[in-house]
């Protein structure tokens, strides 16, 4: 079991697991999200590069529109 924080929260996942397939679990679609990996903000290209790990801590941002 790895212990990660996601959005400040701590979560924990079986294994070390591709973000693309932690959003995709989650119900989030990546094309309409930003996230910062460890205090960095990724490129989309950078995403399925990414896996999340023991001690990380992942920010995951939808844009909200209004007016």
């Amino acid at each position: 079991m790895i212990k990660l924080t996601v959005n400040g929260k701590p979560r924990e996942l079986e294994r070390p697991t591709p973000l693309l397939q932690f959003l995709q679990d989650h119900g989030i679609d990546s094309r309409f999200v930003a996230v910062a990996y460890n205090g960095t903000v990724l490129q989309k290209e950078e995403f399925a590069a990414t896996t999340l790990d023991q001690g990380n801590v992942v920010e995951i941002v939808r844009p909200v529109g209004g007016g």
